[in-house]
């Protein structure tokens, strides 16, 4: 009986070292474990015969099974350092970092050309004297309206033009500003009498239909300067200085007549155009001039609305867009891109 035991256990142990030689992973590894010296693996299950032994065999017996299992354990803990060892140079190769590889360049944010636009404005009139002032994008009727001269019956006050807010009938009425001239009042108020030259950049808001070339929603920037003995020339060169910033040396601005409540008189701005020198193509439509917006000297009544003596003072005023400065820089034909949150807009712009 201890000679078919002993036999037994040394077949167990070769076939246990050959397999563990094959082994390649944790796992594989792992089950070997359990197969061989787990509490219902092979060498426990031979261990439980050692019952049936003569009481003088058993020691000679046990001693055998402690070295199989000790020279079977010291082979499972070799194999396991293997494994790990190989596991963890894989894993350190699969992270690896080539320094001599090109370094990835991170995806960053970029300026909206409307912000870009904006402060090249804001540098230029600052360039000038004047200060940023910043007003409500929410006000009341009045300042929107009446103080700047539009009558009562004035389109502009149409429900179908303007954003009026619901409220109460006996409540003041309130709007989304449809231009940044009501900055005027507030700035004059705050400054009189005292000279005083602001700009006015910030959001606008219009009941229009969206399309190519109208947006609901704009921006816009307004100058303001008022003082003593300020004239039309004043105007003019102001434009004339902010023109040749905006759009280069050697740009030329031409005041054409025309009408806005707030100033008289009032005049619509061109330039030449910067794309053709002024000698005529597509974007200009080939009249050599590019229409820029509105401006013109502050009315009488809009100075005594700001608290100004329209006997003693006077002042000149002008309210751009952005986005069509940058669809006249840069050619852009739709208003609607501005808006349209395309990254491929607005990367063109970095």
């Amino acid at each position: 009986m201890e000679m078919e035991m002993q036999t037994e256990l040394s077949q167990l142990e070769q076939q246990a070292q050959h397999e563990l030689g094959s082994i390649e992973s944790l796992e594989a590894l792992a089950q070997w474990k359990s197969s061989y010296l787990g509490k219902s693996g092979a060498l426990t299950r031979l261990s439980k015969g050692m019952g049936k032994l003569a009481a003088d065999e058993r020691p000679a017996m046990g001693k055998r099974l402690n070295e199989v299992k000790e020279s079977l354990e010291a082979a499972f803990a070799t194999a396991e350092a293997r494994l790990k060892g190989a596991a963890r140079a894989a894993q350190l190769a699969s992270e690896r970092v080539d320094v001599t590889l090109p370094g990835r360049v991170p995806d960053v944010g970029a300026l909206h050309i409307t912000t870009q636009v904006l402060r090249d404005v804001v540098a230029i009139f600052a360039e000038l004297g004047f200060q940023v002032w910043e007003s409500r994008e929410v006000e009341l009727d009045d300042y929107n309206f009446g103080l700047l001269n539009f009558p009562p019956d004035h389109p502009a006050r149409d429900m179908q033009d303007t954003f009026y807010i619901d409220l109460p009938p006996d409540a003041p009425r309130v709007l989304l500003r449809t231009h940044t001239s009501p900055g005027q009042i507030h700035a004059m108020r705050r400054y009189a009498p005292e000279p005083v030259r602001v700009l006015l950049p910030g959001k606008c808001f219009r009941n229009e239909q969206v399309t190519a070339r109208s947006e609901f929603m704009f921006h816009q920037f307004e100058f303001l300067a008022v003082g003593e003995q300020i004239t039309l020339g004043d105007l003019k060169g102001t434009l004339l200085a902010f023109a040749e910033r905006m759009f280069g040396v050697g740009t030329q601005v031409r005041l054409r007549a025309s009408y806005f409540p707030f100033t008289e008189p009032s005049a619509e701005m061109d330039i030449t155009c910067f794309l053709c020198g002024g000698k005529g193509c597509r974007i200009c439509k080939y009249a050599g001039w590019l229409e820029i917006g509105g401006c013109g000297m502050v009315h009488p009544n809009v100075l005594r609305n700001g608290g100004y003596d329209p006997e003693r003072f006077s002042g000149f005023a002008g309210g751009f867009g952005p986005e069509r400065i940058a669809m006249l820089k840069y050619g852009i034909e739709d208003i609607r891109w501005f808006h349209s949150g395309d990254l491929r807009f607005v990367d063109q712009f970095r």
